[in-house]
């Protein structure tokens, strides 16, 4: 009894030269401006985030007992004008 073995090198070499023709995913542009675009954004997100909590900790620190009133620190008009008092 004779078994019939394949050669499995054929496929191989196939798959390589296929491989090579196409181009890596990185030489691709819109892959570069989508990961730059992403990291951007994340980096965009990330400075929001900060600048607000070090805003109200700075807010916070510097506020005074009439900050916790309604309409502490209007500038606008009289704010009991038309309540019916």
């Amino acid at each position: 009894m004779r078994f019939i073995t394949r050669s499995t090198s054929e496929p191989r070499k196939e798959l390589r030269a296929i491989q090579k023709k196409l181009p890596e995913l990185s030489d691709i542009p819109w892959v570069q401006i989508l990961g730059w675009g992403s990291v951007a954004t994340g980096a965009l997100a990330l400075g929001f985030f900060v600048g607000r909590n070090l805003r109200d900790r700075y807010r916070f620190k510097h506020s005074t007992p009439y900050d916790f009133y309604s309409h502490a620190g209007d500038n606008g008009g009289p704010v009991e004008y038309g309540v019916g008092v």
